[in-house]
């Protein structure tokens, strides 16, 4: 399974965690993540530890989910990215949008 998520009810926190290819392929799934985030979740985690690529369509995706949880930076952190997706996500300046870990 590329993604998996993980609900804490007691501290209203979704962790989602991807794995392989972050890219078009698992919009379904991670669109099913983002309906879990419209329940009442305060933050979310995106585990990026087993990512190897993402894409424009990544990024896109961590955007709605973002608009979903409000715009606050540190309502979605994103961690674990390796150092190869972490350069990605700060060209693309997500450093300002998001909290890297």
């Amino acid at each position: 399974m590329a993604l998996e998520t993980r609900l804490d009810a007691t501290s209203k926190t979704l962790t989602v965690i991807i794995s392989g290819r972050f890219d078009f392929g698992i919009h379904q799934e991670f669109r099913k993540a983002t309906e879990l985030a419209e329940s009442g979740v305060s933050s979310i985690i995106v585990d990026m530890g087993r990512v190897d690529y993402l894409d424009s369509s990544a990024l896109g995706m961590l955007l709605v989910l973002r608009d979903k949880v409000g715009e606050s930076k540190s309502a979605v952190r994103i961690k674990n990215a390796k150092p190869e997706v972490r350069k990605i996500l700060e060209i693309a300046n997500f450093n300002k949008l998001f909290t890297l870990e």
